[in-house]
């Protein structure tokens, strides 16, 4: 082997570089075009209360959406049972 050699790629592992290259590429533009568009937002303390008064609302809703799913499986059983005796 000569030290003058170089690798030779497929023309399909070429291209294939030649696309991830352009893809790095682009995502990094990318990157920096968002993170000079991202701007600090803070919520006010009327906002913080209104959120958290929805996301109690929400879990609440959520727990008798279980609770009423566990319940219809139990009379699921129950008549499952007394039709079949």
């Amino acid at each position: 082997m000569s030290p003058h050699s170089e690798k030779t790629f497929p023309s399909s592992m070429s291209s294939a570089m030649f696309l991830l290259i352009l893809c790095k590429i682009g995502l990094r533009e990318k990157l920096q075009t968002t993170s000079e568009k991202m701007v600090n937002s803070s919520l006010s303390d009327e906002e913080k209360g209104i959120q958290d008064k929805e996301s109690k609302e929400e879990s609440i809703l959520a727990m008798l959406g279980i609770i009423g799913t566990i319940l219809n499986l139990v009379v699921i059983i129950f008549v499952y049972i007394y039709t079949t005796l």
